[in-house]
């Protein structure tokens, strides 16, 4: 399965990555129903860091982003849905027990991971642009000194130039003596 499938389905709430009940569901081929029961089953497996319940408010904001969600009597389900982190991923794979299920806990880990390469990587990209951005900052300061002393030894050298070139005035010592 391509990773690029599951990383569409990842989302973040809460200031975490997370997949919802139905994309698991839909990426392990299970109802989401059956899903959410065999969870149940097995609650003791989940605590507060693997899953949680999307609040109405996260929902109806979430629900306003998905372009392909159904309308009509009986599209939707009546509970709010859950919201698995990568451990509660893992952990749902090891419930359902199916070799589908093991294969695509094996893609959603990866996705997971790519996920989480890429935003080193971005960081990583961020503190060199900050650097960066200090570098030329002091060149541009070093330039500036440069440039007015120049300006300044320009200026002195003009007055210099000028001293030589004015015409004398006092007395002339003659070349007679």
């Amino acid at each position: 399965m391509k990773t690029t499938i599951v990383q569409n389905r990842i989302r973040e709430i809460r200031g975490q990555k997370v997949i919802l009940d139905a994309d698991l569901a839909g990426l392990y081929d299970v109802e989401t129903k059956a899903f959410n029961q065999a969870i149940k089953r097995n609650i003791i497996r989940f605590p507060r860091g693997f899953m949680f319940r999307l609040n109405k408010k996260e929902w109806n904001s979430l629900r306003s982003q998905i372009v392909t969600l159904e309308k009509g009597r009986g599209k939707h389900s009546k509970y709010l849905p859950y919201a698995f982190t990568e451990h509660g991923v893992t952990m749902a794979a090891s419930v359902l027990k199916s070799r589908k299920a093991a294969k695509m806990n094996i893609a959603i880990v990866r996705a997971f991971i790519a996920l989480r390469q890429f935003a080193i990587k971005y960081n990583e990209m961020a503190d060199q642009i900050k650097e960066l951005k200090t570098t030329v900052g002091n060149h541009n300061e070093q330039l500036n000194q440069i440039y007015d002393t120049r300006g300044n030894l320009l200026e002195e050298k003009a007055a210099i130039k000028s001293r030589e070139e004015r015409e004398r005035i006092g007395f002339r010592r003659s070349t007679n003596q």
